[in-house]
């Protein structure tokens, strides 16, 4: 159990020690940590020691004198440095399950781990925790945590996960409530599963628990064309996704009204299969699942239009191509329309189908390098940062250097609109 450094912040305490990328953090003050909540615990004070194994296998202590909670200046490889919790439901909508063979492992790990959770707002089921798990939580207050629920009705969340635990739901929650963890949740919506009176049923639960639960997410369920012997399973109708946002907006007026907030937000591809407007900018009330897909859309265009505010002096750069997923094109091209007829310029967004995943998967984040290569073939491309993971993938396994390689014009990537701007407008 050691915590492989990544690297060492210049001018930080550990650089200082002669800590260096590469090594191992073997324990502290002679205690093994499992993470970097406890690291932090153990290294408050204002002396610490370290055990460091060096490349070569040698170890070593290093002693720290430091402020209280001043940071070290250590990155790990990874936040958990024993072995991350994963899942052992098999829930009929699981994503991963659906994964085509082959890929880099990461893309098949269905982590489940309360500390991802709390560090990053990954979503937990609370049915791979053990006693000491929920014991650490409230010891250290790790709150929020981030919850997928799918629905309150013991028997549906029993069936969905094929866990027959699963049903113990609002028992665990209460037990963290009781301890002030407070939580933000979210329903893969299934047709037929728990959609209808099960979403009425567990957004009445979930609501009576403000504040202790925060924010209630829905999302709908999404399949891909690897679904071989995987349970059968429906994707919404243009017209089940507009009487999912009928339901759901009603919900949020009475919310709002009731307390001010919005609590329970609907992810963006309801609205736009159902060909529905996103709700006002304010009803996503800073919006706290972003990462979720909640508000990703509405985020976009209200970041786009304070950013193009503050260019009016701008002219166009030259022309360009942004790759988006079909879902979203719809309501990016109107915003790319305004943009060339102010400026006199010539970009455009280009919708690209995703074969990778199948047709039913039409969300940007989610196209593959192989897939955009596919369809697009202009001088100048900017990627929206999102179709990449922090070690510069597509979803497909192909670099951006190989991209790089096959694209035969200029390759660029923004994050966000404002990066996206200021990639297509020029002083």
């Amino acid at each position: 159990m050691v915590g492989l450094i990544s690297g060492v912040r210049k001018n930080s305490l550990a650089a200082d020690a002669g800590i260096k990328a590469g090594e191992k953090l073997c324990s502290v003050d002679g205690v093994q940590v499992k993470d970097i909540i406890e690291l932090s615990f153990y290294t408050s004070d204002y002396e610490v020691n370290l055990e460091i194994e060096a490349t070569d296998g040698t170890r070593r202590q290093v002693h720290i004198e430091k402020y209280p909670d001043e940071d070290l200046g250590l990155e790990f490889d990874s936040a958990v440095f024993d072995r991350v919790a994963t899942c052992y439901n098999n829930c009929v909508f699981c994503f991963v399950d659906q994964m085509i063979p082959g890929m880099r492992p990461g893309l098949y790990v269905r982590d489940d781990d309360y500390r991802l959770s709390f560090l990053y707002g990954n979503f937990i089921t609370l049915t791979n925790m053990k006693d000491e798990d929920f014991e650490r939580i409230i010891r250290t207050h790790l709150t929020p945590l981030y919850v997928s629920v799918h629905a309150t009705d013991p028997q549906v969340r029993c069936q969905m996960m094929h866990n027959r635990f699963a049903g113990q739901l609002m028992e665990r929650l209460q037990l963290l409530f009781d301890a002030g963890i407070q939580v933000h949740t979210q329903i893969v919506c299934c047709p037929g599963y728990n959609d209808g009176e099960i979403l009425a049923k567990s957004f009445h639960d979930l609501y009576a628990q403000y504040p202790n639960v925060l924010t209630m997410a829905v999302v709908p369920v999404g399949t891909t064309k690897h679904r071989e012997h995987l349970t059968q399973l429906a994707t919404f109708t243009k017209e089940q996704a507009a009487e999912v946002v009928e339901q759901v907006t009603a919900w949020q007026e009475r919310c709002r009204k009731e307390t001010g907030k919005t609590f329970i937000y609907l992810g963006d591809e309801f609205y736009l299969l159902a060909e529905k407007p996103f709700p006002p900018t304010e009803w996503y009330d800073g919006f706290p699942q972003l990462e979720n897909g909640i508000g990703l859309t509405a985020n976009f265009m209200l970041e786009w239009d304070e950013a193009l505010a503050q260019m009016q002096s701008f002219h166009p750069a030259e022309p360009a191509v942004i790759p988006v997923g079909e879902g979203a094109y719809r309501v990016l091209e109107p915003l790319m329309a305004k943009l060339n007829s102010q400026f006199g310029s010539e970009h455009r967004f280009v919708p690209v189908p995703n074969s990778f995943f199948g047709g039913k998967v039409n969300v940007t984040g989610l196209l593959t390098g192989s897939d955009i290569l596919a369809n697009i073939q202009e001088k100048k491309i900017i990627l929206p940062d999102v179709v990449l993971n922090n070690d510069k993938l597509f979803l497909d396994d192909m670099s951006l250097a190989q991209f790089k390689e096959r694209y035969p014009g200029k390759v660029e990537i923004a994050k966000g609109a404002k990066e996206l701007l200021h990639l297509l407008l020029e002083r």
